[in-house]
């Protein structure tokens, strides 16, 4: 008989101080590789594609009645590297339980809200929602800084006015340096966190700070992993925000992975 989920014996106990190791870029590739298969293995693109495109019509509804969101196109599509560590933590579970043998179906995915550490990921995943919120506030009023708080007149006006004046590229340069930063904290809270508080008997406090040293531990290969986030969510948005559908569950599988290479359980 399946015993309970938060009493199975996968489940690694409580460690104040679990181990991190140093991992290569082979191990980067075989957690990507190992990402692809599980979500061959359990596609969930049907459980991302509503989402997705609930908040795309959403934008176009807007884009037609007014051009007020029109600057904050780019902000909300960056935010997607800050709120899709919680958008993924359903594949997460998927993953682990995969790599038990346990019995895996795409609806596996909302075994997360029962969960031993629900409410942990819950006030974790507000956070993450609250600096969502934070960067597109900042994206704002950094954009009314350089042009005003008068909407553009057109989407055409709106492009020459960010790529072909001065005020345009200032915009551009700070807001990829503050946006960055916001990507990089938002990297080290949370690529190990969440996976942790699904496989082990961890705190918020314990899962942040060895998602912490697992990014200070490995900087290079964490670097080109944000990297490779944003690259794969900026192909993600062509084709009418199609590719996200895909590319976020895939990307949740390889960080279920790097986070088994990276921290001892």
């Amino acid at each position: 008989m399946t015993p309970a989920y938060g009493t199975n014996i996968e489940r690694a106990t409580r460690s104040a101080h679990p181990d991190v190791r140093r991992i290569g870029f082979a191990d980067l590739k075989d957690a990507i590789v190992k990402g692809v298969a599980d979500y061959n293995a359990m596609p969930t693109h049907y459980f991302f594609a509503p989402l997705i495109y609930f908040i795309v019509a959403f934008f176009i509804a807007g884009f037609y009645g007014e051009m007020d969101l029109l600057p904050l196109i780019f902000p909300l599509l960056a935010g997607y590297t800050i709120i899709g560590p919680l958008v993924a933590t359903g594949t997460y579970e998927l993953s682990r339980r995969r790599e038990f043998g346990r019995y895996t179906s795409r609806t596996n995915a909302f075994l997360v809200f029962k969960s031993h550490s629900i409410h942990a990921i819950t006030i974790l995943g507000l956070f993450l929602m609250l600096i969502y919120f934070a960067w597109l506030l900042l994206a704002q009023l950094i954009y009314t800084q350089h042009f005003g708080d008068a909407p553009p007149e057109s989407y055409i006006a709106f492009a020459e006015q960010v790529f072909t004046t001065a005020n345009g590229l200032s915009m551009i340069v700070i807001g990829g340096v503050i946006g960055g930063a916001f990507a990089v904290i938002v990297l080290s809270v949370s690529v190990v966190s969440f996976p942790m508080l699904l496989d082990q008997d961890a705190g918020i406090i314990t899962s942040v700070r060895t998602s912490i040293r697992a990014v200070i531990t490995n900087p290079v290969i964490m670097l080109t992993w944000g990297v490779i986030v944003a690259g794969s969510l900026l192909v993600g948005t062509l084709f009418v925000f199609a590719g996200l559908a895909v590319v976020l569950p895939l990307l949740g599988h390889a960080t279920w992975h790097l986070y088994r290479k990276m921290v001892e359980s």
